[in-house]
Formats: structure tokens, C-alpha cells, sequence
């Protein structure tokens, strides 16, 4: 019986091992009080408006909406509003999709709820989305001229390139810790080509920034909600309490 236990574990552990290789390394981690922070929430939206927007709809978002991030009717119509004339209209886009679907290969996706829809076995969908777009590099190869370690042969160009410069994976051949005698080729890092506007941790933070915006976008009322289910759940131990005392002095005197 213990073999068969040990056998049944050992083999556990390595169908584990098989899966993690094949699923991949985890994603780095959204830093996640940017989402509460209202100065990053309107970066966030500005950086999606001036560099998302032209190609990605959020048809499910209005803009009247950002009020909740701080933002005022004359800001948004003066900041943010290029391809609408209303601040109650939803944040579509005119580029025509079948010309979209020959220039990308694929229609662009609307951006409303990516960050819910991206979560998985690396992590969160905001750790999907920050660490995928700070993971662009040049490749002349491709059609566009960049590629995405996160998202290999990806049809979306590095559209925030400008600020993040132009850089080049370094890869190192190591070996397979899997399989004996293979070898593997791991991505160890990036060496910038060309510099951007922005330093590395001024782009990170901007990145993180334009992420939370996604993260708050694809559920605008979660904080709100969340405040609300704290104060339900304690109406609900106040009346349990109160139920269970008028319980107990009911059937005080039934025996």
C-alpha cells in the first residue's frame, strides 16, 4: 500500500513538472493598489484613449463613466474624446474591421473586459496585460517588425514603442531540467537598441498605469461593490446574533 502511495505522489509530481513546462513561466506581478490610485486610473486613461483607442474599441464602456475616476465633463470632452461627440456615447472606434483583419491578420479585439478575460494558469488577466506589454521586442521577421515573448508571432505591433524604445531579446541555450541531455533556449532578458521617452521604470509605471485603467474598465463598481458586501456581511452577523438569541429564549421553556 505505500508503494502504491508513493508511486501515485511521485507520479503526481511529475505530471506537475510536465504541466508547469508546458504551460510556461508565471507572469510578473500588476502591482495592485494602482487600481484604488485615481491620478494612475486618469494616466491609465489617457494612455488607453491616445494609444489603444485608435485601433481597439471598449464598446461597452461610456465616457461619462470616468467621471467615477475623478474626471469632469469638460476633461473628458477636452482630454479624451476624439471619435465621439457625446460623453454618454461608448468608446467605439471606425476602423473598419475587415481592413483591420488584412493589416493584423485578425480583427483587434474590444478592449471592455480584457483584463477579466486574460486571467490563467501565470496569473491574473492585469499580469497578463503588464507583463505582455512590457514584453515587445524588434523582429524584423515579422510583418509588423516587432514580436512578444508572452505572445509569440503576435499580429499587434508595439504601439507604445515611442516610449519604451526598441529593444532585442538575449537568449541563452541551458539545459533541459525535464529531460536529460536536452537543451532549451531561454529568453534572459532585453538589450536596448534605441532609447524611449520614457526611462525603464517611468515606462513600467505607465504601463502599470494603462493596466489598471483596463483592470477598473472591466469592472468600473468592483471597489464599490466590495465595500458594500463588507457592510452586508456585517448586517448579517448583526441579525444572526439577534436571530440566535430570540431562538434560544423561545424554546427557553420547552423541554
Amino acid at each position: 500500500m505505500k508503494k502504491l502511495i508513493a508511486l501515485l505522489l511521485a507520479t503526481l509530481a511529475l505530471w506537475g513538472s510536465a504541466q508547469a513546462a508546458e504551460e510556461g513561466p508565471e507572469w510578473d506581478k500588476f502591482p495592485v493598489d494602482r487600481t484604488t490610485d485615481m491620478a494612475s486610473l486618469q494616466n491609465g486613461a489617457k494612455l488607453f484613449v491616445n494609444y489603444c483607442l485608435n485601433c481597439h474599441s471598449a464598446a461597452y464602456m461610456r465616457y461619462n463613466r470616468l467621471k467615477d475616476i475623478g474626471l469632469t465633463d469638460e476633461q473628458i470632452k477636452g482630454n479624451l474624446m476624439f471619435a465621439s461627440e457625446k460623453v454618454g456615447e461608448t468608446m467605439k472606434v471606425s476602423l473598419d474591421p475587415r481592413q483591420a483583419k488584412d493589416w493584423f491578420g485578425a480583427t483587434p479585439p474590444d478592449l471592455t473586459v480584457i483584463a477579466r478575460s486574460r486571467a490563467g494558469h501565470g496569473g491574473t488577466g492585469s499580469d497578463y496585460l503588464y507583463t505582455y506589454l512590457r514584453s515587445y521586442y524588434r523582429d524584423n521577421a515579422r510583418p509588423t517588425g516587432w514580436n512578444n515573448t508572452v505572445f509569440p508571432n503576435v499580429g499587434m505591433p508595439n504601439v507604445l514603442w515611442e516610449l519604451q524604445g526598441q529593444r532585442v531579446p538575449k537568449f541563452a541555450d541551458e539545459k533541459d531540467p525535464h529531460e536529460e541531455g536536452r537543451t532549451v533556449h531561454r529568453l534572459v532578458g532585453f538589450e536596448q537598441v534605441t532609447p524611449g521617452k520614457l526611462t525603464p521604470q517611468e515606462y513600467d509605471r505607465a504601463v502599470a498605469d494603462l493596466v489598471a485603467y483596463l483592470t477598473w474598465m472591466g469592472e468600473p463598481a468592483q471597489h464599490h461593490r466590495v465595500r458594500v458586501g463588507v457592510w452586508v456581511l456585517i448586517f448579517l452577523a448583526f441579525v444572526f446574533v439577534i436571530a440566535w438569541r430570540l431562538n434560544a429564549a423561545y424554546w427557553k421553556d420547552v423541554k
